[in-house]
Formats: C-alpha cells, structure tokens, sequence
C-alpha cells in the first residue's frame, strides 16, 4: 500500500479538497505532474488541466483552471484560481466557451489577445474531458 500524505486544495472562495492522498497528478507550467508521499520539497505553477487525487477508496477527477502548488515530503497545498467537480461543470456553457475561442482564434483579428483566447481555450477544454 502507498504512504498517505495531506492534500489540501484552496480556492479564493473555499477550501476545495483537504484529505488524505497517495498520489496526486495535475499539470504545471512544466509539463504533468504526479506527486507522492515523501516527495522533494518543490513549489511550481498550475496550468490549466485535469487534477487526478489517487486515494485509497479510487481517484477523484476535477478540473483545475490556475495557481501554485507547494510540495513538501508530507503535506501538498494547491492554491487554485479555480477547481471544479464534475458536477459542477455546466457542459453546455463550457461547449460554448469553446465555440467563442475557437471562433475567436480563427478570426486573426490584429487586436486579438491570443495568449488569452488560447487560454480560454484549454479551460473549456479542461472542463469538457472532466464534466463528460
């Protein structure tokens, strides 16, 4: 059986998630993650991905927008811009952020903000694979 360490998982609005995990895996700035007990000390940001909590009853999907994880060898802290459950995904509203930056994308507007509407993007995206 994996160790357990503490997980906790803050947004601006709540504590999201705080338990015990025997792995956790998300996406950072860096590449995809996955963190067990007993870890090296590490601080990365949060990009825009699905949030896997492998505890001992399964794994937890959510979705999870931005932020910064902490490491330490037995406690994890992600502070999140955002964290949703699949449950909490309105599927259509997220199709529909789709629709807009992908149309937005397409249109190679001078003005555009690209980085942003390629971020809102992947969000959608994020929010789609979870709420399926």
């Amino acid at each position: 059986m994996a160790e357990l360490f503490q997980l906790q998982i803050i947004t601006p609005d709540k504590k999201f998630y705080k338990g015990e995990a025997q792995m956790v895996e998300l996406i950072t700035t860096e590449g995809q993650i996955g963190v067990y007990a007993r870890h090296i000390p590490l601080t990365a940001v949060v990009a825009p991905g699905v949030l896997r909590i492998h505890e001992k009853e399964g794994v937890k999907e959510a979705a999870l927008m931005s932020g910064f994880l902490q490491v330490m060898p037995d406690q994890v802290t992600i502070m999140a811009e955002v964290a949703e459950w699949p449950e909490e995904i309105d599927a259509n509203r997220a199709k529909e952020a789709k629709t807009r930056a992908e149309r937005r994308l397409q249109s190679h507007d001078a003005e555009l903000d690209v980085s942003r509407a390629e971020l809102a993007l992947k969000r959608a995206l994020v929010r789609l694979e979870v709420g399926k």
